[in-house]
């Protein structure tokens, strides 16, 4: 009884059956991390490999078919996707069938990824296209860390005793510098 109401508390929260999708097919690496409201795709899962390190944002999509033929033409079109190592996909992403993301890369939130996107590189629109190189992107953030914009984790939830002056001390950051960074 007490897996049932796991199972549906998972459903209500919008969290995958990932052991399902392993079992019909779907290959991940290690340290997959997924958020709430992910959906890969659970009618071609074994199109999909996901590889180590990847983290995907609130409501990605990960696609590998299309059924828009299905009502003109009577087939369903179906294709491989590949993610690579150390990839990190934004929230309300997706990833389209027959894609392939190299190792290294970023992709921005709200991207609709329908071609290949190559290693070491951060790609964001729709349709998602290359911006710059990742290690030109993280020397830019780099450049703009500073002292007093970088904070630990204990400015965060994960810190039992976090308190309204450290949320304002964050909020008065962000006003300043525009941007923050936390660990």
């Amino acid at each position: 009884m007490k897996n049932i109401l796991r199972k549906y508390l998972a459903i209500l929260r919008g969290q995958l059956d990932l052991e399902k999708l392993k079992k019909r097919g779907l290959k991940v690496g290690d340290n997959f991390k997924l958020t709430a409201n992910n959906v890969i795709d659970p009618s071609h899962c074994w199109h999909i490999e996901i590889g180590n390190n990847v983290i995907l944002a609130p409501g990605v999509h990960i696609l590998a078919h299309d059924a828009s033929t299905g009502l003109f033409l009577g087939y369903t079109k179906i294709g491989n996707v590949k993610i690579g190592n150390n990839v990190f996909i934004g929230a309300k992403s997706v990833v389209l069938m027959g894609v392939t993301i190299g190792d290294n890369v970023i992709i921005g939130a709200g991207s609709i990824v329908s071609h290949d996107i190559p290693s070491n590189s951060v790609a964001y629109g729709n349709p998602a296209r290359v911006a710059s190189s990742l290690d030109e992107y993280l020397n830019k953030e780099k450049a703009q860390m500073k002292k007093e914009n970088t904070f630990e984790e204990d400015y965060t939830l994960r810190n039992p005793n976090f308190t309204m002056d450290q949320r304002n001390e964050l909020i008065e950051a962000c006003k300043i510098h525009k941007t923050s960074y936390i660990r």
